[in-house]
Protein backbone atom coordinates (compact mmCIF):
# COMPACT_ATOMS: atom_id res chain seq x y z
CA UNK A 1 0.00 0.00 0.00
CA UNK A 2 2.97 2.27 0.88
CA UNK A 3 4.75 1.27 -2.39
CA UNK A 4 1.15 2.66 -4.67
CA UNK A 5 1.16 5.81 -2.12
CA UNK A 6 4.67 6.74 -3.12
CA UNK A 7 3.79 5.67 -6.76
CA UNK A 8 1.30 8.02 -7.27
CA UNK A 9 2.84 10.98 -5.37
CA UNK A 10 0.78 10.67 -2.30
CA UNK A 11 3.85 11.28 -0.20
CA UNK A 12 4.70 14.17 -1.39
CA UNK A 13 1.37 16.19 -0.89
CA UNK A 14 0.03 17.67 2.40
CA UNK A 15 -3.05 15.47 4.38
CA UNK A 16 -5.19 18.77 3.41
CA UNK A 17 -5.08 18.30 -0.48
CA UNK A 18 -7.52 17.16 -2.01
CA UNK A 19 -7.43 14.89 -5.28
CA UNK A 20 -10.41 14.04 -8.02
CA UNK A 21 -11.80 10.67 -8.61
CA UNK A 22 -10.15 10.34 -11.10
CA UNK A 23 -6.86 10.34 -9.33
CA UNK A 24 -8.31 8.18 -6.64
CA UNK A 25 -9.51 5.40 -9.45
CA UNK A 26 -5.57 5.74 -10.82
CA UNK A 27 -4.36 4.93 -7.18
CA UNK A 28 -6.76 1.34 -6.32
CA UNK A 29 -6.02 0.91 -10.39
CA UNK A 30 -2.55 0.20 -9.59
CA UNK A 31 -2.92 -1.34 -6.41
CA UNK A 32 -4.99 -3.81 -7.72
CA UNK A 33 -2.64 -4.57 -11.11
CA UNK A 34 0.22 -4.94 -9.13
CA UNK A 35 -1.58 -7.18 -6.71
CA UNK A 36 -2.75 -9.30 -9.39
CA UNK A 37 1.14 -9.56 -10.74
CA UNK A 38 2.04 -10.98 -7.88
CA UNK A 39 -0.74 -13.53 -7.24
CA UNK A 40 -0.36 -17.53 -9.30
CA UNK A 41 -2.29 -17.49 -12.02
CA UNK A 42 -5.50 -20.16 -10.62
CA UNK A 43 -5.86 -17.11 -7.87
CA UNK A 44 -6.30 -14.03 -10.64
CA UNK A 45 -9.01 -11.27 -9.39
CA UNK A 46 -11.16 -9.41 -11.18
CA UNK A 47 -9.45 -6.35 -11.50
CA UNK A 48 -12.10 -4.50 -13.11
CA UNK A 49 -15.12 -5.56 -11.16
CA UNK A 50 -13.17 -4.87 -7.65
CA UNK A 51 -11.79 -1.42 -9.46
CA UNK A 52 -14.87 -0.40 -9.26
CA UNK A 53 -16.65 -2.14 -6.12
CA UNK A 54 -14.08 -0.48 -3.87
CA UNK A 55 -13.81 2.94 -5.65
CA UNK A 56 -18.01 3.68 -5.40
CA UNK A 57 -17.46 2.38 -1.92
CA UNK A 58 -15.00 4.55 -1.04
CA UNK A 59 -17.21 7.72 -2.85
CA UNK A 60 -20.15 6.79 -0.96
CA UNK A 61 -18.28 6.85 2.62
CA UNK A 62 -15.99 10.06 2.39
CA UNK A 63 -18.21 11.93 -0.38
CA UNK A 64 -21.35 11.70 0.44
CA UNK A 65 -22.03 15.28 -0.26
CA UNK A 66 -20.87 14.75 -4.27
CA UNK A 67 -18.28 17.12 -4.78
CA UNK A 68 -16.25 14.51 -6.28
CA UNK A 69 -12.88 14.93 -4.22
CA UNK A 70 -11.53 13.66 -1.50
CA UNK A 71 -8.44 14.40 0.85
CA UNK A 72 -5.46 13.26 0.79
CA UNK A 73 -5.68 12.03 4.66
CA UNK A 74 -9.04 10.26 4.29
CA UNK A 75 -7.32 7.92 1.26
CA UNK A 76 -4.75 7.17 3.42
CA UNK A 77 -6.50 5.88 6.77
CA UNK A 78 -9.17 4.45 4.57
CA UNK A 79 -7.13 2.20 2.28
CA UNK A 80 -4.47 1.48 5.47
CA UNK A 81 -7.34 0.02 7.41
CA UNK A 82 -9.11 -1.74 4.62
CA UNK A 83 -6.04 -3.44 3.24
CA UNK A 84 -4.69 -6.64 4.31
CA UNK A 85 -1.62 -7.05 6.62
CA UNK A 86 -0.57 -6.97 10.02
CA UNK A 87 -2.62 -4.58 12.43
CA UNK A 88 0.88 -3.48 14.43
CA UNK A 89 1.57 -2.59 10.91
CA UNK A 90 -0.78 -0.88 10.33
CA UNK A 91 -1.25 1.31 13.50
CA UNK A 92 2.13 2.02 13.02
CA UNK A 93 1.77 3.24 9.93
CA UNK A 94 -0.92 5.52 11.03
CA UNK A 95 0.70 7.18 13.58
CA UNK A 96 4.01 8.08 11.85
CA UNK A 97 0.94 10.03 9.75
CA UNK A 98 -0.25 11.56 12.96
CA UNK A 99 3.19 12.08 14.98
CA UNK A 100 5.79 15.09 15.29
CA UNK A 101 9.03 15.42 14.54
CA UNK A 102 9.59 14.38 18.32
CA UNK A 103 7.67 11.37 18.18
CA UNK A 104 4.91 12.60 19.93
CA UNK A 105 1.44 12.15 18.30
CA UNK A 106 -1.00 15.45 17.57
CA UNK A 107 -4.08 14.82 19.03
CA UNK A 108 -5.61 17.26 16.45
CA UNK A 109 -4.55 14.54 13.99
CA UNK A 110 -5.65 11.74 15.83
CA UNK A 111 -9.10 13.36 16.08
CA UNK A 112 -8.85 13.98 11.98
CA UNK A 113 -7.87 10.15 12.08
CA UNK A 114 -11.00 8.81 13.94
CA UNK A 115 -13.26 11.23 12.19
CA UNK A 116 -12.03 9.51 8.62
CA UNK A 117 -11.98 6.19 9.85
CA UNK A 118 -14.95 6.23 12.05
CA UNK A 119 -17.04 6.44 8.71
CA UNK A 120 -16.43 3.06 7.45
CA UNK A 121 -18.87 1.38 10.07
CA UNK A 122 -21.45 4.29 9.12
CA UNK A 123 -21.17 3.48 5.72
CA UNK A 124 -22.36 -0.31 6.61
CA UNK A 125 -25.26 1.46 8.87
CA UNK A 126 -23.49 1.09 12.27
CA UNK A 127 -23.08 4.87 12.95
CA UNK A 128 -25.10 4.57 16.04
CA UNK A 129 -22.80 2.10 17.78
CA UNK A 130 -19.51 3.31 16.35
CA UNK A 131 -20.38 6.93 15.44
CA UNK A 132 -17.99 9.57 15.76
CA UNK A 133 -18.39 12.13 18.70
CA UNK A 134 -16.64 14.86 20.20
CA UNK A 135 -15.17 12.93 23.25
CA UNK A 136 -13.96 10.08 21.47
CA UNK A 137 -10.12 11.25 21.42
CA UNK A 138 -10.91 11.22 25.28
CA UNK A 139 -11.93 8.01 25.69
CA UNK A 140 -9.08 6.72 23.75
CA UNK A 141 -6.37 8.60 25.70
CA UNK A 142 -8.39 10.03 29.16
CA UNK A 143 -5.44 11.23 30.95
CA UNK A 144 -2.50 10.38 29.13
CA UNK A 145 -1.34 14.24 27.63
CA UNK A 146 2.62 12.87 25.28
CA UNK A 147 1.60 10.08 23.36
CA UNK A 148 4.23 8.12 22.19
CA UNK A 149 4.70 5.12 19.94
CA UNK A 150 4.26 2.21 22.41
CA UNK A 151 1.26 3.79 24.49
CA UNK A 152 -0.66 3.84 20.99
CA UNK A 153 0.21 0.76 20.26
CA UNK A 154 -0.64 -0.31 23.94
CA UNK A 155 -4.40 0.79 23.94
CA UNK A 156 -5.05 0.63 20.27
CA UNK A 157 -4.29 -3.26 20.71
CA UNK A 158 -5.75 -3.76 24.19
CA UNK A 159 -8.52 -6.61 25.27
CA UNK A 160 -10.75 -5.07 24.69
CA UNK A 161 -9.88 -1.60 22.65
CA UNK A 162 -11.37 1.45 22.87
CA UNK A 163 -15.22 1.25 22.25
CA UNK A 164 -15.44 3.08 19.39
CA UNK A 165 -12.47 0.94 17.65
CA UNK A 166 -13.85 -2.38 19.06
CA UNK A 167 -14.82 -3.15 15.46
CA UNK A 168 -10.66 -3.09 13.58
CA UNK A 169 -9.88 -5.70 15.92
CA UNK A 170 -12.63 -7.68 15.18
CA UNK A 171 -12.57 -7.22 11.15
CA UNK A 172 -8.91 -8.59 11.07
CA UNK A 173 -9.70 -11.65 13.49
CA UNK A 174 -12.43 -12.29 11.01
CA UNK A 175 -10.20 -11.89 7.64
CA UNK A 176 -7.59 -14.22 9.97
CA UNK A 177 -10.07 -17.37 10.97
CA UNK A 178 -11.80 -16.75 7.53
CA UNK A 179 -10.69 -19.94 5.67
CA UNK A 180 -9.49 -21.60 9.40
CA UNK A 181 -10.80 -25.20 9.31
CA UNK A 182 -12.12 -27.01 12.35
CA UNK A 183 -12.78 -30.80 12.44
CA UNK A 184 -15.34 -30.67 15.14
CA UNK A 185 -19.06 -31.48 14.51
CA UNK A 186 -21.35 -28.43 15.55
CA UNK A 187 -23.85 -29.18 18.41
CA UNK A 188 -26.61 -27.36 17.01
CA UNK A 189 -26.49 -27.54 13.31
CA UNK A 190 -24.71 -31.15 13.20
CA UNK A 191 -22.32 -29.64 10.49
CA UNK A 192 -19.33 -32.36 10.31
CA UNK A 193 -16.65 -29.52 10.08
CA UNK A 194 -16.12 -25.53 10.72
CA UNK A 195 -15.18 -22.52 9.24
CA UNK A 196 -14.36 -19.96 10.91
CA UNK A 197 -14.38 -19.36 14.83
CA UNK A 198 -15.42 -21.78 17.28
CA UNK A 199 -16.84 -21.37 20.29
CA UNK A 200 -16.60 -23.96 23.04
CA UNK A 201 -19.47 -23.72 25.97
CA UNK A 202 -17.02 -23.48 29.16
CA UNK A 203 -19.84 -25.53 31.22
CA UNK A 204 -21.67 -28.05 28.95
CA UNK A 205 -19.00 -30.48 28.71
CA UNK A 206 -17.86 -31.09 24.86
CA UNK A 207 -20.87 -28.68 23.29
CA UNK A 208 -19.28 -26.72 20.94
CA UNK A 209 -20.77 -24.27 18.44
CA UNK A 210 -20.26 -22.71 14.59
CA UNK A 211 -19.73 -18.96 13.89
CA UNK A 212 -23.35 -19.08 12.52
CA UNK A 213 -24.94 -20.87 14.79
CA UNK A 214 -23.72 -18.85 17.83
CA UNK A 215 -24.42 -15.52 15.97
CA UNK A 216 -28.00 -16.31 15.71
CA UNK A 217 -28.20 -16.88 19.26
CA UNK A 218 -29.00 -20.66 18.40
CA UNK A 219 -28.96 -23.40 21.63
CA UNK A 220 -30.13 -26.92 22.47
CA UNK A 221 -29.58 -29.40 25.31
CA UNK A 222 -28.91 -28.67 28.34
CA UNK A 223 -26.70 -25.76 27.14
CA UNK A 224 -28.07 -22.42 27.35
CA UNK A 225 -26.84 -18.91 25.69
CA UNK A 226 -26.32 -17.42 29.56
CA UNK A 227 -23.60 -19.80 29.46
CA UNK A 228 -20.05 -18.28 29.30
CA UNK A 229 -18.41 -19.24 25.87
CA UNK A 230 -14.79 -19.26 24.66
CA UNK A 231 -13.67 -18.53 21.16
CA UNK A 232 -11.47 -20.44 19.22
CA UNK A 233 -9.65 -19.04 15.72
CA UNK A 234 -7.52 -22.34 15.58
CA UNK A 235 -7.66 -26.17 15.53
CA UNK A 236 -5.29 -28.33 17.68
CA UNK A 237 -5.06 -31.89 18.24
CA UNK A 238 -6.07 -33.70 21.54
CA UNK A 239 -1.54 -34.99 21.24
CA UNK A 240 -0.57 -31.19 20.92
CA UNK A 241 -3.02 -29.81 23.65
CA UNK A 242 -1.96 -32.89 25.63
CA UNK A 243 1.81 -32.21 25.42
CA UNK A 244 1.21 -28.30 25.68
CA UNK A 245 -0.59 -29.51 29.17
CA UNK A 246 2.38 -30.91 30.38
CA UNK A 247 4.91 -28.76 29.29
CA UNK A 248 2.76 -26.25 31.29
CA UNK A 249 3.03 -28.33 34.41
CA UNK A 250 6.68 -28.84 34.15
CA UNK A 251 7.40 -25.15 33.52
CA UNK A 252 8.45 -25.63 29.85
CA UNK A 253 6.34 -23.15 28.64
CA UNK A 254 8.08 -19.95 27.80
CA UNK A 255 6.42 -16.85 29.51
CA UNK A 256 3.78 -15.29 27.42
CA UNK A 257 5.14 -12.37 24.88
CA UNK A 258 4.05 -8.76 25.11
CA UNK A 259 1.20 -8.11 22.26
CA UNK A 260 3.55 -6.16 20.22
CA UNK A 261 7.36 -5.47 20.34
CA UNK A 262 9.18 -2.21 22.16
CA UNK A 263 9.99 0.39 20.11
CA UNK A 264 12.25 3.06 20.99
CA UNK A 265 10.88 6.39 21.98
CA UNK A 266 12.23 8.84 19.84
CA UNK A 267 12.43 8.20 16.36
CA UNK A 268 15.19 7.30 14.01
CA UNK A 269 18.14 10.20 13.76
CA UNK A 270 20.19 10.64 10.45
CA UNK A 271 22.89 8.56 10.32
CA UNK A 272 26.26 10.92 11.60
CA UNK A 273 28.65 11.43 8.91
CA UNK A 274 31.62 12.22 10.62
CA UNK A 275 31.92 8.60 11.34
CA UNK A 276 31.75 7.30 7.55
CA UNK A 277 33.55 10.09 5.55
CA UNK A 278 35.99 12.74 6.67
CA UNK A 279 35.20 16.23 6.72
CA UNK A 280 36.99 17.48 3.75
CA UNK A 281 38.73 16.32 0.54
CA UNK A 282 42.00 15.38 1.03
CA UNK A 283 44.71 14.69 -1.88
CA UNK A 284 47.59 12.47 -0.37
CA UNK A 285 48.52 10.11 2.44
CA UNK A 286 50.38 12.67 4.36
CA UNK A 287 47.97 14.53 4.93
CA UNK A 288 45.92 12.03 5.98
CA UNK A 289 47.90 11.02 8.50
CA UNK A 290 48.29 14.71 9.77
CA UNK A 291 44.08 15.08 9.74
CA UNK A 292 43.93 12.11 12.00
CA UNK A 293 46.51 12.43 14.36
CA UNK A 294 46.03 15.78 15.06
CA UNK A 295 42.25 15.47 15.67
CA UNK A 296 42.05 12.26 17.72
CA UNK A 297 41.04 10.28 14.94
CA UNK A 298 42.33 6.84 14.78
CA UNK A 299 45.46 6.08 13.84
CA UNK A 300 46.82 5.57 10.22
CA UNK A 301 47.34 1.53 10.73
CA UNK A 302 43.39 1.94 11.77
CA UNK A 303 42.72 3.84 9.05
CA UNK A 304 44.46 1.33 6.51
CA UNK A 305 41.89 -1.31 8.22
CA UNK A 306 39.19 0.44 8.30
CA UNK A 307 39.89 1.61 4.24
CA UNK A 308 40.23 -2.36 3.70
CA UNK A 309 36.74 -2.81 4.88
CA UNK A 310 35.01 -2.27 1.55
CA UNK A 311 31.54 -4.41 1.96
CA UNK A 312 30.81 -2.82 5.61
CA UNK A 313 31.37 0.50 4.47
CA UNK A 314 29.26 0.37 1.41
CA UNK A 315 26.22 -1.06 3.73
CA UNK A 316 26.74 1.84 5.49
CA UNK A 317 26.78 3.92 2.38
CA UNK A 318 23.37 2.15 1.03
CA UNK A 319 22.08 2.92 4.74
CA UNK A 320 22.97 6.58 4.17
CA UNK A 321 21.22 6.89 1.01
CA UNK A 322 18.09 4.99 2.32
CA UNK A 323 18.26 7.30 5.25
CA UNK A 324 18.57 10.31 3.30
CA UNK A 325 16.02 9.22 0.17
CA UNK A 326 13.68 8.09 3.35
CA UNK A 327 14.04 12.12 4.53
CA UNK A 328 13.68 13.80 1.42
CA UNK A 329 10.38 11.88 0.92
CA UNK A 330 8.53 12.85 4.82
CA UNK A 331 9.79 16.10 5.27
CA UNK A 332 8.78 17.92 2.03
CA UNK A 333 7.82 20.84 3.23
CA UNK A 334 10.97 21.30 5.33
CA UNK A 335 13.73 21.08 2.39
CA UNK A 336 12.73 24.63 1.90
CA UNK A 337 14.34 26.30 4.62
CA UNK A 338 18.15 27.23 3.95
CA UNK A 339 18.94 25.11 6.80
CA UNK A 340 17.75 22.40 5.55
CA UNK A 341 19.25 23.13 2.07
CA UNK A 342 22.93 24.19 3.42
CA UNK A 343 22.63 20.55 5.45
CA UNK A 344 21.68 18.42 2.63
CA UNK A 345 24.94 20.28 0.90
CA UNK A 346 27.18 19.23 3.06
CA UNK A 347 25.69 15.65 3.01
CA UNK A 348 26.58 15.73 -0.27
CA UNK A 349 29.64 16.83 -0.16
CA UNK A 350 31.02 15.05 2.69
CA UNK A 351 29.72 11.95 0.72
CA UNK A 352 31.52 12.75 -3.07
CA UNK A 353 35.34 13.42 -0.43
CA UNK A 354 34.36 10.08 0.70
CA UNK A 355 34.78 8.63 -2.94
CA UNK A 356 37.40 11.20 -3.39
CA UNK A 357 39.71 9.75 -0.55
CA UNK A 358 38.81 6.44 -1.06
CA UNK A 359 39.92 6.39 -4.94
CA UNK A 360 43.16 7.97 -4.23
CA UNK A 361 44.00 5.89 -1.01
CA UNK A 362 43.23 2.69 -1.93
CA UNK A 363 46.14 0.53 -0.77
CA UNK A 364 45.36 -3.15 -0.32
CA UNK A 365 47.28 -6.32 -0.68
CA UNK A 366 47.05 -7.96 -3.84
CA UNK A 367 46.15 -11.25 -2.44
CA UNK A 368 43.18 -9.72 -0.80
CA UNK A 369 42.37 -7.78 -3.66
CA UNK A 370 42.35 -10.91 -6.11
CA UNK A 371 40.05 -12.81 -3.53
CA UNK A 372 37.72 -10.32 -3.16
CA UNK A 373 37.51 -9.60 -7.40
CA UNK A 374 36.66 -13.43 -7.51
CA UNK A 375 33.88 -13.46 -4.33
CA UNK A 376 32.21 -10.98 -6.42
CA UNK A 377 32.99 -12.46 -9.98
CA UNK A 378 31.25 -15.55 -8.64
CA UNK A 379 28.58 -13.33 -7.09
CA UNK A 380 27.92 -11.86 -10.19
CA UNK A 381 27.75 -15.37 -11.44
CA UNK A 382 25.35 -16.55 -9.60
CA UNK A 383 23.43 -13.50 -9.91
CA UNK A 384 23.40 -13.89 -13.87
CA UNK A 385 22.30 -16.86 -13.31
CA UNK A 386 19.29 -16.94 -10.97
CA UNK A 387 18.20 -13.77 -13.57
CA UNK A 388 18.44 -16.25 -16.05
CA UNK A 389 16.44 -19.31 -14.43
CA UNK A 390 13.85 -16.25 -13.55
CA UNK A 391 13.53 -15.45 -17.15
CA UNK A 392 12.91 -18.54 -17.84
CA UNK A 393 10.33 -19.47 -15.15
CA UNK A 394 8.85 -16.38 -16.49
CA UNK A 395 8.82 -17.14 -19.96
CA UNK A 396 7.64 -20.38 -19.24
CA UNK A 397 4.79 -19.35 -17.32
CA UNK A 398 3.34 -16.99 -19.73
CA UNK A 399 3.43 -19.99 -22.36
CA UNK A 400 1.03 -21.62 -20.07
CA UNK A 401 -1.00 -19.41 -19.47
CA UNK A 402 -1.28 -18.59 -23.33
CA UNK A 403 -1.89 -22.23 -23.76
CA UNK A 404 -4.94 -22.07 -21.08
CA UNK A 405 -6.26 -19.42 -22.73
CA UNK A 406 -6.34 -20.66 -25.78
CA UNK A 407 -7.75 -23.45 -24.49
CA UNK A 408 -10.48 -22.28 -23.07
CA UNK A 409 -11.68 -20.21 -25.94
CA UNK A 410 -12.86 -21.44 -29.28
CA UNK A 411 -10.47 -21.06 -32.72
CA UNK A 412 -12.32 -18.87 -35.33
CA UNK A 413 -12.33 -21.59 -37.81
CA UNK A 414 -14.48 -23.98 -34.69
CA UNK A 415 -16.65 -20.12 -34.18
CA UNK A 416 -17.25 -20.27 -38.02
CA UNK A 417 -18.40 -23.85 -38.41
CA UNK A 418 -20.61 -24.05 -35.35
CA UNK A 419 -23.40 -22.45 -36.94
CA UNK A 420 -23.22 -24.79 -39.73
CA UNK A 421 -22.81 -27.68 -37.70
CA UNK A 422 -25.71 -26.50 -35.99
CA UNK A 423 -28.12 -25.84 -38.63
CA UNK A 424 -27.50 -29.27 -39.99
CA UNK A 425 -27.94 -31.33 -36.42
CA UNK A 426 -31.33 -29.19 -36.37
CA UNK A 427 -32.20 -30.25 -39.98
CA UNK A 428 -30.99 -33.81 -39.02
CA UNK A 429 -33.47 -33.31 -35.77
CA UNK A 430 -36.35 -31.90 -37.79
CA UNK A 431 -36.40 -35.02 -40.46
CA UNK A 432 -35.75 -37.77 -37.75
CA UNK A 433 -39.48 -36.26 -35.83
CA UNK A 434 -40.84 -36.37 -39.22
CA UNK A 435 -40.02 -40.26 -40.56
CA UNK A 436 -41.24 -41.04 -36.46
CA UNK A 437 -44.49 -39.60 -37.03
CA UNK A 438 -44.61 -41.33 -40.47
CA UNK A 439 -43.54 -44.35 -39.04
CA UNK A 440 -46.39 -44.11 -36.19
CA UNK A 441 -49.14 -43.26 -38.63
CA UNK A 442 -48.21 -46.22 -40.99
CA UNK A 443 -48.20 -48.10 -38.06
CA UNK A 444 -51.59 -47.35 -37.38
CA UNK A 445 -52.97 -47.77 -40.47
CA UNK A 446 -51.62 -50.86 -40.70
CA UNK A 447 -52.95 -51.88 -37.26
CA UNK A 448 -56.50 -50.53 -38.39
CA UNK A 449 -56.28 -53.01 -41.40
CA UNK A 450 -55.09 -56.32 -39.32
CA UNK A 451 -58.19 -55.43 -37.21
CA UNK A 452 -60.20 -55.75 -40.35
CA UNK A 453 -58.59 -58.00 -41.69
CA UNK A 454 -59.44 -60.49 -38.42
CA UNK A 455 -63.61 -59.35 -38.10
CA UNK A 456 -63.06 -61.08 -42.18
CA UNK A 457 -61.36 -64.25 -41.04
CA UNK A 458 -63.79 -64.44 -38.07
CA UNK A 459 -66.37 -64.48 -40.69
CA UNK A 460 -65.41 -66.73 -42.80
CA UNK A 461 -64.43 -69.33 -39.57
CA UNK A 462 -68.29 -69.05 -38.97
CA UNK A 463 -69.26 -70.20 -42.38
CA UNK A 464 -66.63 -72.81 -42.49
CA UNK A 465 -68.12 -74.38 -39.39
CA UNK A 466 -71.83 -74.09 -40.59
CA UNK A 467 -70.83 -75.11 -43.73
CA UNK A 468 -69.30 -78.31 -41.45
CA UNK A 469 -72.72 -78.42 -39.55
CA UNK A 470 -74.68 -78.72 -42.70
CA UNK A 471 -72.71 -81.60 -44.00
CA UNK A 472 -72.65 -83.61 -41.02
CA UNK A 473 -76.60 -83.13 -40.48
CA UNK A 474 -77.56 -84.09 -44.11
CA UNK A 475 -76.78 -88.14 -45.23
CA UNK A 476 -76.61 -87.13 -48.63
CA UNK A 477 -74.51 -83.89 -50.08
CA UNK A 478 -73.99 -82.23 -53.62
CA UNK A 479 -71.22 -83.03 -55.23
CA UNK A 480 -70.35 -78.90 -55.50
CA UNK A 481 -70.83 -78.86 -51.71
CA UNK A 482 -69.35 -82.13 -51.13
CA UNK A 483 -66.29 -80.96 -53.04
CA UNK A 484 -65.71 -77.69 -50.97
CA UNK A 485 -62.93 -77.34 -48.62
CA UNK A 486 -61.77 -74.67 -46.48
CA UNK A 487 -60.51 -71.86 -48.26
CA UNK A 488 -56.94 -71.65 -48.89
CA UNK A 489 -55.01 -68.53 -46.81
CA UNK A 490 -53.01 -66.74 -49.34
CA UNK A 491 -51.69 -65.28 -46.24
CA UNK A 492 -49.22 -67.71 -45.78
CA UNK A 493 -48.35 -68.02 -49.03
CA UNK A 494 -47.33 -64.69 -49.81
CA UNK A 495 -45.44 -63.90 -46.65
CA UNK A 496 -43.99 -67.90 -46.40
CA UNK A 497 -40.47 -66.74 -47.77
CA UNK A 498 -39.62 -63.87 -45.27
CA UNK A 499 -37.02 -64.00 -42.15
CA UNK A 500 -37.95 -63.29 -38.60
CA UNK A 501 -37.58 -59.67 -36.61
CA UNK A 502 -37.84 -58.62 -33.03
CA UNK A 503 -38.83 -55.61 -32.76
CA UNK A 504 -39.00 -53.46 -29.78
CA UNK A 505 -42.52 -52.72 -30.16
CA UNK A 506 -44.85 -55.24 -31.24
CA UNK A 507 -46.87 -53.66 -34.34
CA UNK A 508 -49.42 -56.41 -34.20
CA UNK A 509 -50.29 -55.69 -30.61
CA UNK A 510 -54.38 -55.41 -30.04
CA UNK A 511 -54.92 -58.20 -33.36
CA UNK A 512 -56.33 -61.95 -33.03
CA UNK A 513 -54.05 -64.47 -32.90
CA UNK A 514 -54.98 -65.37 -36.25
CA UNK A 515 -53.66 -62.30 -38.11
CA UNK A 516 -50.86 -62.29 -35.74
CA UNK A 517 -50.03 -66.29 -36.76
CA UNK A 518 -50.41 -65.11 -40.63
CA UNK A 519 -47.91 -61.73 -40.08
CA UNK A 520 -45.63 -63.22 -37.43
CA UNK A 521 -43.09 -64.26 -39.69
CA UNK A 522 -43.12 -60.85 -41.84
CA UNK A 523 -42.63 -58.59 -39.21
CA UNK A 524 -38.85 -57.36 -40.53
CA UNK A 525 -39.93 -56.37 -44.01
CA UNK A 526 -40.35 -52.86 -44.77
CA UNK A 527 -43.49 -51.47 -43.08
CA UNK A 528 -44.51 -50.17 -47.06
CA UNK A 529 -44.26 -53.56 -48.39
CA UNK A 530 -45.91 -55.02 -45.83
CA UNK A 531 -48.95 -52.96 -46.08
CA UNK A 532 -49.13 -53.73 -49.62
CA UNK A 533 -48.95 -57.34 -48.62
CA UNK A 534 -51.69 -56.90 -46.11
CA UNK A 535 -53.59 -54.82 -49.09
CA UNK A 536 -53.57 -57.62 -51.76
CA UNK A 537 -54.09 -60.34 -48.88
CA UNK A 538 -57.46 -58.38 -47.90
CA UNK A 539 -58.30 -58.23 -51.71
CA UNK A 540 -57.74 -61.63 -52.32
CA UNK A 541 -59.61 -62.94 -49.37
CA UNK A 542 -62.24 -60.98 -49.95
CA UNK A 543 -62.19 -62.21 -53.50
CA UNK A 544 -62.21 -65.68 -52.05
CA UNK A 545 -65.08 -64.83 -49.68
CA UNK A 546 -67.17 -63.53 -52.15
CA UNK A 547 -66.78 -67.06 -54.67
CA UNK A 548 -67.70 -68.89 -51.67
CA UNK A 549 -70.93 -66.95 -50.18
CA UNK A 550 -72.45 -67.44 -53.87
CA UNK A 551 -71.19 -70.96 -53.86
CA UNK A 552 -72.43 -71.70 -50.81
CA UNK A 553 -75.78 -69.85 -52.45
CA UNK A 554 -76.06 -72.07 -55.50
CA UNK A 555 -75.58 -75.45 -53.38
CA UNK A 556 -77.92 -74.19 -50.60
CA UNK A 557 -80.91 -73.33 -53.64
CA UNK A 558 -79.79 -76.77 -55.52
CA UNK A 559 -80.42 -78.87 -51.97
CA UNK A 560 -84.11 -77.00 -51.49
CA UNK A 561 -85.00 -77.92 -55.22
CA UNK A 562 -83.93 -81.54 -54.70
CA UNK A 563 -85.86 -81.21 -51.69
CA UNK A 564 -89.05 -80.22 -52.74
CA UNK A 565 -88.54 -82.49 -55.89
CA UNK A 566 -88.62 -85.36 -53.59
CA UNK A 567 -91.64 -84.43 -51.42
CA UNK A 568 -93.64 -83.56 -54.76
CA UNK A 569 -92.37 -87.43 -55.97
CA UNK A 570 -93.74 -88.64 -52.48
Amino acid sequence: MIEAFRDNGLNTLDHTTEISVSRLETVISSIYYQLNKRLPSTHQISVEQSISLLLNFMIAAYDSEGRGKLTVFSVKAMLATMCGGKMLDKLRYVFSQMSDSNGLMIFSKFDQFLKEVLKLPTAVFEGPSFGYTEHSVRTCFPQQKKIMLNTFLDTMMADPPPQCLVWLPLMHRLAHVENVFHPVECSYCRCESMMGFRYRCQQCHNYQLCQNCFWRGHANGPHSNQHQMKEHSSWKSPAKKLSHAISKSLGCVPTREPPHPVFPEQPEKPLDLANIVPPRPLTNVNDTMVSHMSSGAPTPTKRLQYSQDIPSHLADEHALIASFVARLQHCARVLDSPSRLDEEHRLIARYAARLAAEAGNMTRPPADLSFNFDANKQQRQLIAELENKNREILQEIQRLRLEHEQASQPTPEKAQQNPTLLAELRLLRQRKDELEQRMSALQESRRELMVQLEGLMKLLKEEEQKQAAQATGSPQTSPTHGGSRPMPMPVHSTSAGSTPTHCPQDPLSGVGGDVQEAFAQGTRRDLRNDLLVAADSITSTMSSLVKELHSAGEGAEEEEEKMQNGKDRG
